[in-house]
């Protein structure tokens, strides 16, 4: 199943792949005190937050991230 921007945020992180390339992307994200309360968001909830703007988190990236991800877990 691809991951999309509807995907949550607690999904992507259970798999390894893919927290790891949030990691990459994202330095720090996995272990960000504030991953518990978007854990049940999707993505795209995510992004209308303007904290992830603070994060460097857009749209584009995103969508950069998940085909990465879901490259990866084939």
């Amino acid at each position: 199943m691809a991951l999309t921007l509807d995907t949550t945020l607690g999904e992507l992180l259970k798999d390894p792949q893919a927290k790891a390339v949030l990691d990459q992307q994202l330095p720090g994200v996995s272990s960000n005190p504030m991953v518990a309360i978007a854990a049940g968001m999707s993505l795209r909830t995510i992004l209308a937050m303007p904290q992830a703007a603070q994060l460097g988190l857009t749209k584009e990236k995103a969508e950069a991230i998940l085909a990465e991800i879901n490259k990866q877990i084939k």
